[in-house]
């Protein structure tokens, strides 16, 4: 099987662009590219991406005329790359106040692509998914975190270095590592959920990677903190940009070498097995929702379901 085929529909995955990380620190090239009337500029405002008001939304790229005046320096500014022969940036507008730039209100709305993300196109949605995530670590990160210092944009917006002359520390981009497993014991799958989910809904077992721990080793702690169930077997399946803030989804299928559930930590208010005919009885009867379809939670599922059932869960979805 070729898995990156294969898993390469992940939502926010497979950005469509060419980086260009080449042209980073290329100034000459960056100049030029400002003054390019084919760029366009994807603007940011407290993490949320400008976008047609219709009700099927598409991003507004917006040309260097519009976005004139609307950020104090380049360093608001990050080359994202290279796009059907288009350079985009993306462009980071003040978080202060409770309302969006006015100029650029007129223009669309600002929405967050959590709730955005399902109703655009895979490749736009992976582009804003990128300015999302990368113009929210430059806010996270406007001080040196050794000196305490203010920080610069630098290399194109994919750097920012401390200004203080004596530490001139570099820093870079960070995305926080997540595990997701789908926990398999014979013909069922293991579900939970937190008490803060929408009503009946149930997800695969998730939690960010610690300090000094492996991905598998992640795999079997969170499995084992959070349901009490131990890990006999897994396996690494397919990866996911989730900027939400700033995290990567490393998916896992595993096998349980136990069965008894056992809620240790609290996170979750319920935790239990499904079989197929189950998943589907409810599905069906209203009594269970899964995770939206543009997950890897829920694509996670779905690839163990579809492997034993002739009509899909996306077709119980419909």
């Amino acid at each position: 099987m070729d898995y990156f085929k294969e898993f390469a529909p992940n939502f926010y995955s497979a950005a469509p662009v060419d980086r260009l990380w080449h042209r980073r620190a290329d100034q000459e090239w960056l100049e030029a590219a400002l003054r390019n009337p084919h760029t366009r500029f994807l603007p940011v405002w407290q993490a949320k991406n400008l976008v047609t008001p219709d009700q099927e939304p598409h991003p507004l790229e917006l040309t260097a005329a519009q976005v004139a005046n609307a950020v104090c320096d380049t360093g608001t500014l990050v080359l994202l790359g290279d796009w059907n022969n288009r350079i985009y940036f993306a462009v980071d507008l003040a978080t202060n106040g409770s309302t969006a730039p006015a100029r650029f209100a007129e223009l669309g709305r600002f929405r967050d692509l959590r709730v955005l993300g399902p109703l655009l196109d895979h490749r736009e949605a992976a582009l804003l998914a990128y300015a999302r995530a990368i113009t929210y670590w430059h806010g996270q990160n406007r001080f040196c975190g050794t000196c305490g210092a203010a920080t610069k944009s630098a290399h194109a917006g994919h750097m920012r270095t401390c200004t203080n002359e004596g530490c001139a520390k570099e820093h870079f981009p960070r995305t926080d590592p997540a595990i997701i497993v789908l926990i398999t014991c014979g013909a069922s799958c293991l579900l939970g959920r937190q008490p803060q989910w929408p009503e009946k809904m149930y997800s695969t077992i998730a939690g960010f990677v610690e300090p000094g721990e492996s991905l598998e080793d992640a795999v079997m702690r969170e499995a084992s903190e959070e349901t009490g169930i131990h890990i006999k077997q897994l396996c690494y399946r397919s990866s996911q940009p989730w900027p939400f803030p700033c995290s990567i989804m490393l998916g896992f299928r595993a096998e349980a070498a136990n069965h008894e559930i056992q809620l240790k930590d609290q996170e979750l208010e319920d935790a239990r097995w499904f079989s197929r005919d189950e998943i589907e009885t409810a599905l069906r009867g209203g009594h269970l929702r899964l995770p939206t379809a543009v997950s890897i939670a829920y694509r996670l599922i779905e690839e163990w379901f579809n492997e034993e059932h002739s009509e899909g869960l996306h077709s119980l979805l419909r």
